[in-house]
């Protein structure tokens, strides 16, 4: 790793999905070089035409880099990944975990990590494709100030601001906070456009009731929206909205916390996903109020 941070690290990017596509584009935006992976080679193609190199494995892509960014499914995943990418990792890179992994993943991360003589940066981010796509994530960032002058011009690239948060494990819990209200917001837009279908309410009224006032929200009307247009187009899909209920509720036990919502969240896209609704926008939610058709 290079002595000096510059403003353009090369970056390797692990996983190109949803989120990663549309970050990847960010940082190219932004002149970073680029490399890419991810398990499904096609879905990295678009990026190559935009400029990255895509890699066959994950230890070619990061070979060269100086900021390693995961953004992958699960802590699982994640660890996966990086194992494979082990070979071509070198002491002294920056690695910026931006997956949702929970506290229990987080912590077998950086201990991989440490093991690697990596600097670690927990950095989960927060927004769906569309602010992906446009550099304006939300990247909570918690690590070692030595890390900041590499990482930083990364997190620039995908974000319109970041909070730094102290030490590794700060950000993955903020981040747990953060989805909590986000999970149970959608939910309840779900919940409330259904009720107004099974009572013979229009729910444009429902929406026209909250407009402009303190119950409004531009989330409602954003999640309404898909909703009423049937456009379930993912931004955030079901299982993703599943698995971090899941990693909210399993928090809140360790802790010791009593949650009501949180469990409730997670079993409404259990049943979501079972419907058939897994990879479809979170807003799909609203289907779990009725029996399957």
């Amino acid at each position: 790793m290079a002595e000096n941070a510059g403003s353009r690290p090369p970056v390797a990017l692990l996983g190109t999905g949803i989120m990663g596509a549309g970050m990847g584009r960010s940082m190219l935006r932004a002149g970073l070089p680029l490399t890419v992976w991810n398990r499904t080679q096609a879905k990295s193609e678009a990026l190559k035409v935009a400029g990255a190199s895509v890699a066959a494995t994950p230890a070619d892509a990061v070979r060269d880099a100086q900021v390693i960014v995961t953004m992958l499914a699960d802590g699982d995943r994640v660890a996966d990944v990086m194992a494979a990418a082990a070979p071509g990792l070198h002491a002294g890179q920056v690695w910026a975990q931006a997956s949702t992994v929970g506290i229990a993943g987080l912590q077998s991360l950086a201990r991989f990590a440490r093991e690697h003589d990596l600097i670690f940066v927990d950095s989960p981010v927060l927004g769906t494709r569309k602010p992906a796509e446009q550099g304006a994530l939300t990247v909570f960032a918690a690590g070692p100030d030595d890390a900041r002058p590499f990482a930083q011009p990364v997190f620039d690239a995908i974000g319109q601001k970041t909070q730094w948060l102290g030490e590794a494990g700060t950000a993955s819990r903020l981040k747990l906070v953060v989805n909590s209200w986000v999970l149970s917001l959608t939910t309840a837009a779900a919940e409330a456009l259904a009720l107004a279908r099974g009572l013979d309410i229009d729910p444009r009224l429902f929406l026209q009731s909250v407009s402009g006032g303190s119950l409004d929200s531009p989330y409602l009307q954003t999640k309404a929206a898909a909703i009423l247009e049937g456009d379930f187009s993912p931004s955030f899909s079901v299982a993703m909205a599943g698995k971090d209920a899941n990693l909210i509720t399993a928090a809140a036990q360790a802790a010791g916390i009593r949650l009501d919502v949180a469990p409730a969240v997670a079993g409404r896209f259990r049943r979501t996903a079972e419907l058939g609704h897994a990879t479809e926008d979170m807003a799909a939610t609203y289907f779990a109020s009725f029996d399957a058709r």
